[in-house]
């Protein structure tokens, strides 16, 4: 597989790779968003933003799923050699480094699941269908991406995100292409690695939002309680967009981490 479009900063035998989510794209760790890539970075690690297949620059890479997803991992992996492998994952990049963890156990040394499940929902269950209808329903109605993230971001975010957070969640979101977000929503739809939990073996941070009605904090406690030795914490008055709406906690609680876990200064 070719390599997918990918932003890098800092060096070091230890790589962060960031897995944007289904709304999103690498620009979402910039330092207009979150400054996530540039944060890793600076605390002594090799930071690889992605775009994963059919986002932004890697757009044109094929179909978005899963399968898909796991190989431009992989590819950045190889690409970059790192004697450490860490995945940090939001939302579905958090369900990706789910599953490249539990296809390739050997090759990851930590991770850092941010607003994210091991599980979309049961095949035929009414939250499942309700949440893609309601996901859908914008782009049904022919208002686009951009009418999308009008009238879905007030339930990503916390009732007080401020603006700057709101635009730049907004400006992401639109880019994502139409198909790409319908054909990543159905790759997801199926996702279930609660089985695996048990099986992570690697120092892993589970990273909650306070009102996230997503992934909300109770779903990802009871996902640490099932890997053992793991970390959990919940960021305080943010939502589903935690990485965005309060970048330096988020930023704070990853370096912490993996300061600790990872012995970079």
């Amino acid at each position: 597989m070719k390599l997918p479009a990918f932003d890098e900063a800092g060096q070091g035998d230890s790589a962060v790779l960031l897995l944007h989510g289904i709304g999103g794209g690498r620009s979402i760790w910039n330092a207009a968003a979150s400054g996530t890539l540039q944060a890793v970075a600076d605390a002594g690690f090799h930071a690889l933003a992605l775009d994963l297949p059919g986002y932004g620059d890697s757009a044109s890479m094929g179909p978005p799923d899963m399968d898909a997803f796991v190989a431009a991992v992989q590819a950045v992996i190889e690409h970059a050699q790192p004697r450490r492998v860490l995945l940090l994952g939001h939302s579905m990049g958090g369900m990706v480094a789910q599953e490249f963890v539990a296809r390739f156990p050997q090759r990851v040394q930590g991770l850092v699941l941010t607003c994210t499940s091991a599980m979309f929902g049961k095949a035929d269950g009414a939250w499942q269908r309700e949440f893609i209808a309601q996901r859908l329903a914008p782009l049904d109605a022919g208002l686009g991406m951009a009418g999308m993230a009008d009238l879905l971001l007030p339930g990503l975010v916390s009732p007080g995100a401020s603006d700057a957070a709101r635009r730049s969640a907004r400006e992401v979101m639109a880019r994502v292409p139409e198909s790409t977000y319908r054909a990543a929503l159905a790759t997801i739809a199926g996702f279930d690695r609660r089985a695996a939990l048990a099986a992570i073996a690697v120092p892993t941070l589970l990273l909650a939002a306070e009102h996230d009605q997503t992934a909300s904090p109770e779903l990802m406690q009871r996902m640490a309680a099932r890997i053992a030795g793991s970390e959990y914490l919940c960021l305080q008055g943010a939502g589903h967009i935690a990485n965005v709406e309060v970048p330096a906690a988020f930023n704070a609680a990853v370096l912490d981490f993996l300061r600790r876990r990872f012995g970079a200064r």
